[in-house]
């Protein structure tokens, strides 16, 4: 098969989530989708026009899974905390609150196909099935064995009596009724992440991990592998989908791919490439486009290749219009018949003219034949069905029709099954049967609305007017509004009573869409007209004893329509009331409010109050009456459960509207203890305290007994900081819980428990969580200094069982102890401790360096952190101790940071690309340890903007600006040189205390070369590394052998030869025959027992292999140089020479000067080949290091296959051999001048000394060489 190339072209995308999309749905209707994203919404969009037509606002976490009914009348989605919403499938609002379904995040949800049930799959490794109509758990959770058994997906198979469960471990089958084990196996090697049945309900198809990235069929009667795996993807196999026929299969992966399979013979036929990984597919519902998104935040379509569409048949032409030919289908005495005559069932002519003839014995013969002479021929038995059905044979055409499906599901089995369902009464699932049709019609506009009027007929058989209602249903969607309502009133004019009513109800839902039509259309007082006459026209609907009269026509009304009639009247009165007030009709807008309340039931009126806090155009003044109306008509019976649901206008943070509305209330003096109640939690959430607790002693006042009072007026206390107040408070709410007469109310006292636990849990939380932050922090909100003990410090708690896990309290201390770290330049004027020592930042004078702490403290704040932490303010200079210990710390500090803010203020808001290399903070000496030791750092330029406008979470991984960095810096082993000091040069040292582990005393004034001199003793004292005295420079006066600036280091390292392996072998070999192996064991033995280096009081104690110099004579130079090359002969090695600035006594063999010099070979015990333990720097206090941190790379690792030397560890002459010939390498050596007391300095070079022993042979003559020379 020919390479399938890739399609990166979509037909068109659906953009308007900000974050990655993880769940989409397409309706059964076709024209509308449904998704869900990271960005914890959900977007309705029209698939027609691209728009959306409704934003769905309510989860608090990332949407990762979502679910349509098969009727779309819900909509069911999932989050990342483990709850649930359902929706309206219609108009999107939420039909329930939001329900803790489970303990963690929910990767799949799937109605049962008549949507009574919805299925629940989460990580915590349990199964749940929710009741959808009172959206309680249905019997007891599926929980798998292992703990870390995550449900990936659930699904039903298309006939709904089994449930497959795809898990960690294996794949579940259950049967759905019984909820019994019905088959377990494997599945995928690893992970099974998602499922998808084919439409017949044989085969289950499941994806892979990047273990397995393969799809895997499996035979449902014996739950076999079918087949080879199908490969392609190499990632994530997150979504399957099956085309509505059967015959094709989209995946998506985090390979970035959609691969569209033929089910046939299991190949690509095609590749829909993303940009961004891809979490779920699906198709259209007529299979013609596929629908798939992930991490581009949207969803793309893409055509369907035209090979994978099933061919159209051919269509008679039409002779009448599409609504005449309709109607008359309608008005015929047979509807059935209307199958054949328009040639949607696939006959011969005889049947065919047979059927139409109403000669039904010779067309069931014709149709017998055809299945005993192929018994998998689903059209005949779908053929069969329908004269069944005309015979009124039902339970004969039921049989029929089972049987066509289950051979293969088509439109003609389904409307066979939906016509006998309705024969048998059965009217749900001959809807259901309808709807599954829908799937078949390839979107042909005929067969569509033929299938609606032949499901509305056949649903209508038992009520004539329920028939003729339809009609003008379909006529007024048709455009011919006058017509439709001429309809209707005929009707009503020559019918019975209960029939007239029916009539009512179409009418009144005709003329609400007249005036929905009109609204969008900004013509308010047309729609004032039609909402008028609507609400005239539904006045019977709000009647009390309305369902129990009328029970039939309500249940019909629902299962053909999809209405609630109870909703149409509602939806009539809030329409109007609407359009008055759009058409600035206030008084009668309030006129039209009162009327609906005088109208509706208790339980209506409770759910009007989200209404009015909806309209965003509500004036303050009406919506204030309305809330007052509310108020005094449901006081002192839902008082409980009002101050649980605080509103939409809370639910929303609307607090400036919220506090609006109920103060016009208060002030009109019809306000109770529920609209205090309220506007206290809108002031709480303004951070208005002050008013919150009036309004809090205003709600105890007027209802002493109650405990809600209380709990507002412990949150007001809590959030003034009047902590001890605060805590009576609560209290005295719990006396006030414990004593309540309602059983109700005393249940909520059980999820309380005492403060001493609470803050006892809390207090251990908090200890762990200060252990890496800095002893002093900036509150952001309160503008404060505080010391970061732990008592300064109170965390708002509800005090429930529920947060008392330890997991839990830990997550919400790390929350609320997330902090924020800055890392600057020092200016001229910087606001230090005294500066703000119990000040109020937010109120100090906008000068200086208070101007960049007020800025930085609210950054902080607005991008949600409460602490914040800046050296120069948040450091006692004055207390040497805690100046050495912040130090000493700094770099693990920056390192536990939630976010490090780098502040250029150099950089200004019109510098182009490039302006971070320019800046002076590359050129600070703290700098690498601030941008290294941080998780998260975002660069802001002098106005506090982005830099570069990057709003990426994390400018460490942002390309663009990670590529300037390393330009400008080297971010690689040469990044200490890079980074020059910009401050006082033991500062230098200083920073680097933290990145190497090293605790020493911070001594501020001493000389620069004395604080890099105690650092680097103490990295050579610990590590006895010697890769610290490798440099070219200038000598520090601390030791000589140690480099009196880092810039020492920046000279490229000189490169030695070396030997490759099958080298080393050979001269080994030929060693044996030339050099003494008893010679060789010596050295290696004298070498071997010789000590670590060691460090201490500027002393360095060096093993090392010494070689006398025999003579020093400087080089003819140009006049006035400043640095002297000097000839260097010295006794066992090849003569070299040398430069350096330092003028030295010349002496030879035959004029020997007193002053002794030998150049050394300071010893590495790695030319031992021996194992080499290095420990993890002491930053490294958690799984997460600082960097991918190794052993040291050997000198000797030279062959990129390894060495044989592991094997000959045990043989001592070889190991001996090995290193002689390691010692007649080229190495970096060192020229020692002897003092007078016996101690060795070493003179400085400008260039690496590289020095080499004669020849291999000649190793032996170094054995009096080795010792341990102090150096000064």
């Amino acid at each position: 098969m020919s390479q399938v190339i890739p399609s990166t072209t979509p037909l068109r995308a659906f953009k308007d989530h900000t974050s990655a999309i993880y769940a989409v749905a397409v309706f059964p209707d076709r024209r509308r989708m449904v998704m869900g994203s990271y960005d914890k919404t959900l977007r309705l969009w029209d698939l027609r026009t691209g728009a959306v037509l409704k934003k769905m606002e309510g989860h608090r976490d990332e949407v990762l899974s979502l679910a349509v009914s098969r009727d779309g009348q819900i909509i069911a989605s999932g989050d990342a905390s483990g709850v649930v919403i359902a929706w309206h499938g219609e108009t999107g609002e939420p039909l329930t609150q939001p329900i803790k379904a489970h303990s963690a995040q929910i990767f799949s949800l799937d109605f049962s196909p008549e949507g009574t049930v919805l299925t629940t799959g989460s990580a915590d490794g349990t199964m749940k099935l929710w009741n959808t109509k009172t959206w309680k758990p249905q019997g007891n959770p599926i929980q798998f064995s292992n703990w870390d058994c995550w449900v990936y997906c659930v699904r039903y198979s298309p006939s709904g009596e089994l449930l497959a469960i795809a898990t960690t471990t294996n794949i579940q089958i259950y049967d759905s009724g019984t909820r019994e084990l019905v088959a377990m196996f494997k599945g995928q090697t690893s992970v099974n992440m998602s499922l998808a049945w084919t439409p017949d309900g044989k085969c289950l198809l499941s994806g892979g991990n990047p273990t397995d990235p393969t799809i895997r069929e499996w035979d449902a009667s014996t739950w076999a592998q079918v087949g080879d795996p199908w490969t392609g993807h190499t990632d994530h196999i997150r979504s399957i989908a099956i085309h509505p026929a059967g015959t094709h299969v989209p995946s998506a992966s985090d390979d970035n791919h959609v691969r569209l399979w033929r089910l046939s013979d299991r190949q690509t036929i095609a590749i829909f490439e993303h940009s961004f990984w891809v979490a779920r597919v699906t198709f259209s519902m007529d299979g013609k486009h596929i629908l798939s998104g992930g991490g581009d935040n949207m969803i793309s379509e893409w055509e369907v290749p035209k090979v994978a569409l099933p061919e159209d048949p051919p269509k008679e032409p039409e002779s009448k219009s599409l609504i005449q030919r309709h109607v008359s289908i309608l008005n015929s005495d047979n509807a059935i018949r209307a199958c054949f005559m328009l040639q949607i069932f696939a006959i011969n002519a005889s049947a065919r003219n047979a059927c139409i003839a109403g000669d039904l014995s010779t067309a069931e013969e014709i149709f017998t034949r055809e299945i005993n002479a192929d018994a998998s021929n689903f059209d005949s038995y779908a053929n069969r069905s329908i004269i069944m059905a005309r015979k009124d044979n039902w339970d004969n055409a039921l049989d029929d029709a089972i049987k066509s499906i289950a051979i293969q599901p088509s439109l003609t089995g389904f409307i066979s099954r939906g016509i006998a369902l309705c024969g048998k009464g059965r009217v749900q699932d001959a809807r259901t049967a309808f709807n599954l049709a829908f799937m078949f019609t390839n979107d042909d506009s005929e067969i569509v609305h033929f299938l609606l009027l032949i499901k509305a007929r056949s649903i209508c058989l038992t009520h004539s007017v329920l028939h003729y209602g339809f009609q003008a249903v379909a006529i007024f969607n048709a455009g011919q509004h006058e017509e439709a309502f001429d309809l209707v009133q005929k009707l009503a004019s020559a019918c019975p009573n209960n029939d007239t009513l029916a009539c009512r109800v179409v009418d009144t839902y005709l003329r609400v869409q007249l005036g929905i039509n009109a609204l969008n259309g900004a013509r308010h007082d047309e729609a004032v007209g039609h909402f008028t006459a609507a609400v005239n026209s539904s006045a019977f609907l709000s009647k009390s004893n309305f369902h129990s009269i009328y029970g039939d026509l309500v249940v019909l009304f629902v299962q053909l329509f999809g209405w609630d009639l109870k909703s149409l009247c509602q939806n009539a009165h809030q329409h109007w009331c609407d359009a008055l007030l759009r058409a600035d009709r206030l008084e009668e807008a309030l006129g039209s409010y009162q009327y609906m309340m005088d109208t509706i039931d208790e339980n209506t009126k409770a759910s009007c109050l989200d209404w009015s806090n909806s309209k965003s155009r509500v004036l303050n003044v009406i919506h204030a009456a309305i809330l007052t109306l509310i108020s005094c008509s449901i006081q002192g019976r839902m008082q409980c459960t009002l101050c649980c649901q605080w509103g939409y206008c809370l639910a929303v943070n609307d607090y400036d509207r919220s506090i609006s509305s109920y103060s016009v209330a208060i002030d009109l003096n019809s306000a109770n203890e529920t609209i205090f109640a309220k506007r206290s939690k809108a002031m709480s959430g303004k951070l208005l305290w002050v008013d919150a607790l009036l309004d809090a002693e205003k709600v105890i006042e007027l209802d002493p007994f109650s405990y809600v009072g209380y709990e507002l007026k412990h949150a007001a206390l809590h959030g003034s900081q009047r902590y001890d107040e605060a805590i009576e408070a609560f209290k005295i709410m719990l006396s006030k819980l414990d004593d309540a007469p309602e059983a109700q109310i005393r249940k909520l006292r059980q999820q309380y428990v005492s403060s001493s636990e609470v803050e006892d849990a809390i207090r251990r939380a908090v200890w762990i969580e200060l252990e890496n932050a800095p002893h002093r922090l900036l509150n952001n909100i309160h503008g404060s200094l505080v010391r970061s003990t732990g008592t300064d410090y109170h965390l708002q708690n509800d005090r429930r069982h529920g947060d008392l896990r330890m997991e839990r309290i830990k997550e919400v201390v790390a929350l609320y102890f997330r902090c924020v770290l800055l890392s600057h330049r020092w200016e001229e004027t910087e606001s230090l401790l005294h500066d703000i020592q119990d000040k109020i930042i937010y109120e100090l004078d906008a000068l200086g360096g208070n101007v960049k702490l007020q800025s930085f403290c609210r950054v902080a704040r607005d991008a949600g952190y409460f602490w914040a932490w800046m050296d120069t303010c948040c450091i006692n200079k004055a207390n040497n101790a805690e100046l050495q210990e912040s130090i000493n710390s700094m770099l693990v500090w920056y390192h536990h940071s939630d976010l490090t803010i780098v502040y250029l203020s150099d950089v200004l808001p019109s510098s182009q690309s490039g302006a971070l290399a320019e800046s002076e903070w590359i050129r600070r000496g703290w700098t690498f340890q601030e941008f290294v030791a941080p998780k998260v750092v975002l660069f802001y330029r002098k106005d506090w903007t982005l830099y570069r406008d990057d709003r990426s979470p994390n400018h460490k991984e942002s390309a663009v600006i990670m590529e300037e960095l390393e330009g400008a810096t080297g971010i690689d082993r040469q990044a200490l040189v890079t980074f020059r000091p910009g401050m006082s040069g033991e500062d230098i040292a200083y920073s680097l205390f933290g990145i190497f582990g090293v605790h020493l005393p911070v001594i501020y004034g001493e000389k620069k070369q004395n604080a890099l001199g105690r650092l680097l003793q103490e990295i050579v004292a610990r590590s006895g590394d010697i890769t610290a005295l490798d440099w070219v420079g200038q000598s520090s006066e601390f030791n000589s052998c140690l480099p009196a600036d880092i810039s020492s280091y920046a000279a490229p390292a000189h490169t030695l030869p070396s030997l490759a392996e099958d080298e080393i072998q050979t001269t080994v070999s030929s060693l044996r025959n030339t050099v003494a192996v008893e010679l060789a064991l010596k050295i290696y033995d004298q070498l071997d027992s010789m000590s670590a280096p060691r460090f201490a009081n500027c002393r360095l104690q060096l093993p090392c292999i010494a070689f006398r110099v025999t003579e020093l004579r400087r080089r003819r130079g140009p006049a006035h140089e400043t640095h002297f090359t000097y000839g260097v002969k010295a006794d066992g090695l090849c003569d070299l020479q040398i430069t350096t600035e330092q003028t030295l006594i010349q002496f030879s063999r035959a004029r020997p000067a007193r002053q002794t010099f030998i150049l050394v070979h300071p010893w590495d015990r790695r030319l031992l080949e021996q194992p080499v333990f290095v420990e993890l720097p002491a930053f490294a206090d958690d799984a997460e290091s600082l960097g991918d941190w190794s052993e040291p790379e050997s000198p000797l690792d030279d062959s990129p296959g390894g060495s044989p030397v592991e094997q000959e560890l045990g043989d001592s002459e070889s190991r001996a051999l090995r290193l002689v010939v390691r010692l007649g390498q080229p190495f970096s050596a060192f020229l020692l001048a002897q003092q007078p007391g016996g101690e060795y300095k070493r003179i400085a070079s400008d260039h690496d000394i590289i020095a080499q022993v004669p020849d291999v042979a000649s190793v032996h003559n170094i054995l009096g060489g080795v010792r341990t020379l102090e150096i000064l």
